[in-house]
């Protein structure tokens, strides 16, 4: 994108919704983060489409997928690719339009933008370089997904994509292991059995929720413990699309008391001094390292 490829852009447009044209104000020069559909495209929100016909430059992760969306709403822009593979390139020219007084617009294939995307190098620097940054909130496949798991909503963790090699993968699972709320992955579908049945080894047997093709013709949702799951695409592994997958929490640790907790205080004093000892106790159990500390020294005598 040239300097001034930009400047024969208008400072407003129109978008079309079923036979009403309508004009997009100009929007003032910051960068806006606009959220669009991940599937359907009738969730796409009215700010959204003034924001993508009124911004005097749009960029986007892949501009054939966001094309078909411009087309569906007859919004007549020209989107320019900006994504993993040219970010260093595209980049400082969406923040040299910012610094020209232009507003510019990003979006993701689906959904909201700097989720899994290159977006957060661009809002790094356009907030570093004074611009304003404005999200335009919409449509989410994380909170799609959770809402209708059937799974605790009230605290959860986004995890992204696990890595592809099982080692690597069974690492990651023991750093998110002790979450205290429902976690949240995405997954391809060639490594969807491999990947719960990992989960299933590290995390336990919990409860979880397959969500594939959010908001599409064949959308599914299909519920179970871990193991139950692994086995199901295991035996059926046709399967396509994009996939979010949601995991219950851990279950809560009782804290050992009377004989059981001095066991364990017991058996921490052969292996290590009074100090060393509370702390892991503390660590272990969630009881207070000072309690813990005062009857380790009563053991002990």
């Amino acid at each position: 994108m040239a300097e001034n490829e930009t400047d024969d852009l208008p400072r407003a447009g129109t978008y079309r919704i079923r036979t009403l044209e309508i004009s997009a104000r100009p929007l003032e020069p910051a960068l806006y983060l606009v959220s669009t559909p991940i599937g359907n495209l009738g969730d796409i929100t009215l700010r959204a489409l003034e924001t993508l016909a009124g911004a005097d430059v749009l960029a986007a992760e892949d501009t054939r997928v966001t094309r078909v969306l411009l087309d569906r709403f007859a919004i007549g822009k020209r989107p320019y690719a900006y994504h993993e593979y040219n970010a260093n390139e595209v980049g400082p020219k969406l923040i040299a339009a910012l610094a020209q007084g232009k507003s510019v617009a990003i979006v993701s294939d689906a959904g909201t933008p700097l989720v899994s995307d290159p977006g957060y190098r661009l809002v790094k620097e356009a907030l570093a370089a004074g611009f304003r940054v404005i999200p335009v909130p919409g449509p989410s496949s994380v909170v799609t997904a959770l809402s209708a798991s059937g799974l605790p909503n009230d605290s959860f963790f986004f995890a992204g994509f696990l890595p592809q090699k099982e080692k690597s993968r069974r690492d990651r699972l023991s750093e998110v292991k002790d979450v205290p709320g429902t976690l949240i992955f995405f997954e391809s579908p060639h490594r969807l059995p491999s990947s719960l049945a990992d989960m299933a080894f590290v995390l336990g047997d919990r409860d979880a929720a397959v969500c594939r093709e959010l908001t599409k013709t064949f959308e599914e949702f299909r519920r179970g413990t871990l193991a139950e799951l692994a086995a199901h695409y295991e035996a059926n592994d046709n399967v396509k699309g994009e996939i979010v997958i949601c995991v219950a929490p851990p279950e809560e640790k009782q804290a050992p008391e009377g004989e059981a907790l001095d066991t364990l205080l017991k058996a921490l004093l052969v292996e290590m001094p009074v100090s060393r000892a509370a702390t892991h106790a503390a660590r272990e159990t969630g009881l207070p390292r000072k309690d813990l500390y005062s009857r380790l020294l009563e053991l002990k005598g």
